[in-house]
């Protein structure tokens, strides 16, 4: 058996898993079910095997430095990892991928997993890579179905066809929409229907080969943007101009519904998909009463319920069939029923032009985080906290000043022409468009408050003259 190349892509938002997935930060990159993020879980799941080269990582330019950390702090290396200038959906995604593992390993499978998925029963997961890689070898274009534990309307379906040889492998007959609920009874009631899991495997010259057969364009335009990509620090950014013309499209929509040569192998490995607060719900631990509780949390009379804390006390008494999600700036309360719909309230925070749907108020940066501590009409105060030997741009701004004032560590502070050492309760003051940079000048991480006072708060009111990390 060959060596598989997996191809993890990241880049999705996670809205419904809102208020704790967001934007900046999306639910594949937090700890949901256990300490390592569903991110980590699945390259780990792929670099644990031995029968799997160096992932290729696929993710957009906001989260590049998120991802690059976690994939550092669980000692993997990727065999690349690409920028997506934006969304294209799967196909393209995947064009990108068996366009550069021609050149690098032609002979590999691509296994493509989406970044935020759970499975229970890695040795089956194993088992059907086994089988998956058989079927790619012999060029096959292969899915893997999710035997159903329910009538799910949250889900594509699979039927599958006749059978191939001794192996449990089918031709694939038909993909579907995600269903209502009757037809979903109807499919289980019937058999031979599988949930989408939206997990690939196939050769790259084969993948090409159909792609150019229904969707050429796709490939054209990916082959231009890869071509013409360039180095960036560890990443491999794709040409935007190019980028931006190739259809968005995914791989069931522009491949697998139209070739004759799709298989689905059905598995049985405690998949789910995390796709909202109901299906986290579903896969996790719960008490005799049916509640999952997180955090600070007191339940009395409460049933069936998702109930996660991550600030304050969360008191219930009485409810039943309730997400209750408390963040340090939102708390939810929804229906878990209706779970699904959190995306409605998204789409109601973006037309309000909020941006609790974009930031947490815990923001990761290269070179650390920060965190909102309060906001008013002409200030805002913020904590800052610097990893040790990193520093912030050399920049400016146009309408606001800054104060800030060490809690812990040693900073390099630059305000124009000025570069002096701070201590534990030092203060700088920085005046409007004045050019400062604060750098850790320590070996533990730097800790301040910094106070800014202006006429307009933005984080788009800056120019950056240098930076470490290439950012606009």
């Amino acid at each position: 058996m060959s060596k598989i190349q997996p191809v993890v892509m990241s880049g999705g938002s996670g809205t419904r898993l809102w208020p704790v997935s967001r934007a900046q930060y999306p639910k594949q990159l937090l700890s949901l079910m256990s300490s390592q993020s569903m991110f980590q879980e699945t390259v780990l799941r792929v670099s644990d095997s031995g029968t799997c080269l160096p992932p290729i990582v696929i993710c957009n330019n906001d989260h590049r430095f998120a991802i690059a950390e976690q994939l550092h702090d669980i000692n993997i290396v990727p065999a690349v990892q690409i920028l997506e200038p934006l969304g294209r959906n799967t196909a393209p995604a995947a064009a990108i991928a068996a366009l550069l593992a021609q050149r690098e390993a032609p002979e590999s499978p691509l296994l493509i997993l989406p970044a935020d998925h759970y499975i229970r029963d890695e040795e089956a997961f194993r088992s059907a890579l086994e089988r998956g890689c058989a079927q790619a070898e012999a060029g096959h274009l292969v899915t893997f179905g999710i035997r159903p534990a329910g009538p799910e309307t949250g889900y594509g379906y699979i039927r599958q066809g006749e059978k191939l040889g001794q192996d449990d492998v089918y031709r694939v007959a038909q993909f579907t929409e995600k269903p209502d609920l009757q037809t979903a009874k109807s499919y289980l009631e019937e058999g031979g229907y599988h949930w989408n899991s939206g997990m690939f495997m196939f050769r790259p010259d084969r993948l090409l080969e159909e792609m150019r057969h229904t969707c050429p364009d796709i490939v054209e335009m990916c082959k231009c943007a890869l071509d013409q990509s360039t180095r960036d620090l560890d990443f491999l950014r794709l040409d935007e101009k190019a980028f931006s013309q190739v259809q968005s499209d995914s791989i069931d929509y522009a491949v697998m519904e139209h070739t004759q040569d799709a298989v689905v192998i059905p598995v049985d490995i405690g998949w789910s998909d995390i796709g909202s607060w109901s299906s986290l719900w579903t896969v996790s631990e719960k008490d005799d009463r049916g509640n999952y509780s997180s955090g600070d949390v007191i339940s009395h009379e409460t049933t069936d319920s998702f109930i996660r804390s991550e600030s304050r006390l969360v008191a219930t008494l009485g409810v039943h069939d309730l997400v209750i999600i408390e963040s340090s700036d939102v708390v939810m309360v929804a229906d878990r029923h209706r779970t699904e719909d959190v995306k409605a309230l998204v789409e109601s925070l973006h037309a309000a032009e909020r941006d609790e749907h974009i930031l947490h108020k815990h923001v990761h940066r290269p070179w650390g985080f920060y965190e909102g501590i309060q906001n008013g009409e002409s200030h805002q105060v913020k904590h800052i906290c610097v990893k040790p030997g990193a520093k912030l741009s050399l920049q400016k701004h146009f309408k606001r000043a800054e104060h800030w004032v060490v809690v812990k560590g040693l900073a390099r502070v630059t305000i124009n022409d000025e570069v002096k050492i701070l201590r534990e309760n030092e203060s700088a003051y920085i005046p409007v468009e004045a050019v400062h940079r604060l750098e850790n000048a320590g070996d533990e991480p730097l800790s301040i408050i910094e106070v800014q006072t202006g006429s307009y708060l933005g984080e788009d009111d800056i120019i950056r003259y240098e930076d470490d990390y290439k950012r606009d």
